[in-house]
């Protein structure tokens, strides 16, 4: 059921060209126009929603018509207001069930959009971080994105075919992604994406590179990894997002991923493009044969 407390809207889009001066909201998800918009915060309530006089004005099914509402009260902090949403609204992926104070580099997420909260002493300086940030990492998962891999894959097979070092790089596919989507929502196919990432997190070594490769897809550079080595990780990977299942609200699925596996010695040169197409067609030989499974 959505709020019916009357409320005044920042009627401003806020989409001025200055830097910021004061605590701003910066869209960091969905990757878009948006990326980088900042919203700045006042006495006044910013409301984010669906309706068209909404501060910040989503077209997206998974947002109330007046979703959620954010101002700075008597303690000088800023607070974010659910206001009684259908899907609710995040902090840090804690639903709030009541107002909220938001703390510096806290991640807000209402439907399927994330924005960063920025409140320090620097604000230029940190949100021209936060636009680096944006450069190099994925918004929704925290991992590192596709640009980011390309410029380390790049590097790393330099470093490899000069010093003659092996290197392993690997993609991972979520099997059947769009029935989840179909099934639960987008919500649910964003939590599934999210969940991965960090079960996946916890298992790269600190030399190795996680990524979003795009869509459902994972990557990871594995330097100084031959392909017998990388074959077992990857296998330690796949039992790690299928091992457990996964628990979205009071939904309980299972999720499983199918792994492409390839590598270099060293001692022939290879580029980015041809390492990530031989290993694009271990994976789609690995959906073929049935899915969750490792092929190298």
């Amino acid at each position: 059921m959505e709020g019916k407390t009357k409320i005044l809207s920042v009627t401003a889009k806020a989409d001025e060209p200055q830097l910021p001066r004061e605590a701003c909201l910066v869209h960091i998800y969905p990757t878009g126009l948006n990326m980088g918009k900042r919203y700045p915060l006042s006495d006044v309530i910013l409301t984010i929603g669906r309706e068209q006089d909404c501060a910040i004005q989503l077209e997206d099914d998974s947002v109330s018509r007046r979703h959620a509402g954010i101002r700075k009260e008597a303690d000088d902090e800023f607070y974010v207001h659910d206001l009684q949403s259908t899907n609710g609204t995040f902090i840090n992926d804690v639903k709030i069930t009541e107002k909220r104070k938001l703390a510096d580099g806290d991640y807000l997420r209402v439907g399927t959009t994330i924005y960063r909260f920025l409140a320090g002493g620097n604000l230029e300086a940190e949100y021209y971080e936060e636009i680096y940030r944006l450069d190099i990492f994925d918004g929704l998962t925290q991992i590192h994105n596709r640009r980011y891999l390309l410029e380390f894959l790049g590097r790393e097979l330099s470093f490899s075919s000069r010093y003659f070092r092996p290197l392993a790089f690997l993609l991972l596919d979520i099997d059947q992604f769009k029935l989840i989507n179909d099934r639960f929502s987008h919500l649910c196919g964003d939590f599934t994406l999210r969940e991965v990432a960090d079960r996946l997190r916890n298992e790269v070594r600190k030399e190795d590179l996680l990524a979003r490769f795009g869509g459902e897809e994972f990557a990871v550079v594995l330097p100084e990894t031959s392909r017998e080595q990388a074959l077992v990780i990857a296998e330690r990977f796949r039992q790690r997002i299928g091992s457990q299942p996964f628990h979205f609200e009071d939904q309980t699925f299972s999720v499983t991923v199918s792994v492409g596996v390839s590598a270099t010695t060293g001692n022939e040169w290879v580029t980015s493009a041809e390492l990530i197409q031989q290993t694009d067609e271990k994976l789609y030989h690995a959906k073929q044969a049935g899915r969750n499974r490792v092929v190298g």
